[in-house]
């Protein structure tokens, strides 16, 4: 389930695109899931575990995809962090919510992102509810952010 606290936490790391710079392995990239969420969130391909095909910035490094790439492929492959998301927008929260239904993830966030309109299921650990929709969601996040 994808877990979200909103507002300050404790222990939660800031700057996931400089914790991306310098703890990311090759191999992340090229895992399904990650090329999935490169391909759909940056419009890249990822050619290979240090090369990466950007439509608008040509070959790049890893280290040059936005952040809320940077941020989704942590919250993934280190689960024993918990990420702030404030570079994922909303083009990322579809792939936050597949990670959730994959196993337990927890972010923390201080804005909201539209989830979209399918049928939700998020817990809002500051209350610790369980949100099926975006009006639900909205209603009780829009308290802490």
């Amino acid at each position: 389930m994808l877990n979200i606290w909103y507002g300050p936490m404790d222990g939660v790391v800031m700057k996931p695109s400089v914790y991306f710079k310098n703890t990311y392995q090759p191999e992340w990239l090229t895992e399904p899931l990650s090329r999935a969420m490169i391909k759909d969130v940056d419009k890249s391909e990822v050619v290979g575990p240090a090369l990466i095909q950007s439509p608008v910035l040509g070959a790049i490094p890893p280290e040059r995809l936005s952040g809320g790439v940077k941020t989704l492929i942590l919250i993934w492959h280190v689960p024993d962090k918990i990420f702030n998301a404030r570079n994922c927008g909303d083009n990322c929260a579809r792939w936050l919510l597949e990670m959730g239904r994959k196993r337990d993830v927890t972010i923390n966030l201080r804005h909201l992102l539209d989830f979209g309109g399918d049928p939700l299921e998020i817990k809002i650990l500051n209350t610790g509810t369980i949100v099926y929709s975006m009006s639900e969601l909205v209603s009780i996040a829009g308290y802490y952010v």
